[in-house]
């Protein structure tokens, strides 16, 4: 599950697909994501949608929560087809991105739509778009919000206090009678 996002907002685009993975599902796989081997049977496999969905990410940077995990299945994917791997370097991990912005604290999914308070409440099992729809949200976050370039702070050179404590030169200006009578 894919959604596009043109200036760090979604445009409403999106790519879905659920793909017949050719193997029994691990069970602790089914607990994570509710897919059974029944549902995905008729699924199409990886090399059927290769195609749509490298149209759909193009050159695009990738915004992936824990990248090294899902890049390393499409570039198995990619491989048994004969096709370039995606470099991992053209893509940003939200995970690590969480890490380094608040050290020590839960970095999931879940925990950082907690964080940020994004509902998620309509989510039992790991669903790539509704995951993917979630991580726009919380990638918006993570860089500052939808006023990023406002850089806001707690943290002021000067605080109001101080600006009301200043004393200030006050300049005046006094109209004459004839600009006094136009306005």
């Amino acid at each position: 599950g894919c959604v596009e996002l043109v200036n760090h907002l979604s445009t409403g685009e999106y790519y879905h697909e659920y793909i017949n993975p050719e193997r029994e599902m691990p069970q602790k796989a089914q607990e994570v994501h509710g897919l059974s081997d029944a549902f995905l049977s008729d699924k199409p496999i990886f090399s059927d949608i290769s195609k749509a969905f490298n149209e759909f990410i193009g050159t695009s940077t990738l915004i992936i929560h824990n990248a090294e995990f899902d890049m390393s299945f499409l570039n198995w994917e990619r491989k048994l087809l004969g096709l370039e791997p995606l470099q991992i370097e053209s893509t940003i991990d939200t995970l690590q991105l969480a890490r380094e912005k608040y050290p020590g604290a839960q970095a999931s999914l879940d925990a950082l739509c907690r964080r940020f308070h994004i509902d998620n409440s309509d989510r039992s099992f790991h669903g790539a778009l509704k995951d993917a729809k979630l991580l726009a949200e919380v990638y918006l976050e993570l860089i500052g919000g939808r006023q990023q370039r406002m850089k806001l702070s707690a943290k002021t050179k000067t605080t109001i206090n101080e600006i009301n404590n200043k004393e200030f030169k006050q300049r005046s200006y006094i109209p004459s009678k004839e600009e006094d009578e136009l306005h």
